[in-house]
């Protein structure tokens, strides 16, 4: 008789694994979870199993060195923490899971409304009593402004499809999207310079590669409006912290609404938190309690894929099984 397969979690935010251990019986394999916070964890606990969920912890090239693994797979849609490469290069797969991102662009529309509309600080000054709406003076119309959505995919369509029934004007930067695309929204393309200089509110929906690292610096930042909101729902790294928190303090800007930060969980001492004039969220536009589980469940399914010898439906390295590795 064969030995079961052995599927590691190698860190979880998650109550429970119910829904993994489900999936995974289906092709006779056993779920064990930790709580890995470094490379030397992950290669202690993990090292020996068939295929690993990640969630948080680097799969740096030292820990691919060390697996055995078929499979990695990526609970949620962003891979910059795993070494694709060296995943790649020892013949690994490497999977994320695309789900439904509608809350992703509701928690984009909730942090352009809240800045917009300066829903925090009149909330937080109404509770102590205060009832003076003078006291929040100016409050620009929505309507009619521009909104600059940097990446054009899935969740960036999505927001810009919310943002219409604002009645605001709609223009888009990627490079790698179609025209027939920008046509098919009915948004406009334009080029990333021009983007935030025109746009009263500039939106980031990519990936973080090293293409797009520090996209959003000073250079960017001084180039925008002195009253523009700028929203991060992405990844932290894609705007220079430091240019941002000069911005913010400065005036170059006129705020913004963060759910990630270049240094996650928050770090004691960011000077972002002092600033009046931004909103941070813990990286919670993902969640739903529809999406945990829906993550939970494809995530499963794509280790279950490999491991009873099919294509994972979300493969992000095709190159190891064309040989072209």
């Amino acid at each position: 008789m064969s030995e079961r397969f052995k599927v590691a979690v190698t860190d979880s935010e998650y109550e429970s694994h119910e829904i993994e251990r489900r999936v995974l019986s289906k092709v006779d394999a056993e779920l064990e979870v930790f709580q890995s916070r470094t490379e030397d964890e992950v290669i202690k606990y993990c090292s020996d199993a068939d295929g690993l969920l990640n969630t948080y912890v680097p799969i740096t090239r030292r820990v691919i060195g060390s697996l055995n693994a078929k499979v990695i797979t990526r609970y949620g849609i962003g891979v910059d923490n795993i070494d694709v490469a060296a995943a790649t290069e020892k013949g690994i797969l490497v999977t994320n899971v695309i789900y439904d991102i509608t809350d992703v662009a509701d928690h984009t529309l909730s942090l352009i409304l809240s800045l917009a509309r300066k829903i925090p600080w009149i909330h937080n000054t109404t509770r102590r009593g205060e009832w003076d709406w003078r006291k929040f003076q100016p409050i620009a119309r929505l309507k009619g402004r521009k909104v600059g959505i940097i990446g054009f995919g899935r969740i960036g369509r999505k927001v810009a499809q919310r943002l219409k029934g604002f009645e605001v004007e709609l223009c888009a930067y990627d490079p790698y999207v179609s025209p027939a695309i920008f046509e098919e929204h009915e948004v406009e393309t334009t080029e990333l310079e021009t983007l935030v200089e025109e746009s009263d509110i500039v939106t980031i929906h990519v990936a973080l590669t090293d293409e797009t690292r520090h996209l959003i610096g000073e250079k960017e930042l001084r180039k925008m409006r002195t009253d523009a909101l700028l929203i991060n729902v992405s990844r932290g790294g894609i705007i220079d912290e430091k240019a941002l928190h000069r911005s913010l303090k400065e005036g170059w800007i006129g705020g913004a609404g963060l759910d990630v930060l270049e240094e996650e969980p928050l770090a004691e001492g960011n000077p972002l938190v002092s600033l009046s004039n931004v909103i941070i969220t813990p990286h919670i536009a993902w969640y739903s309690t529809g999406s945990v589980a829906e993550i939970q469940e494809k995530a499963a399914e794509q280790v279950a894929a490999v491991l009873s010898g099919q294509i994972p439906p979300f493969l992000i390295n095709k190159e190891v099984l064309d040989g072209s590795k």
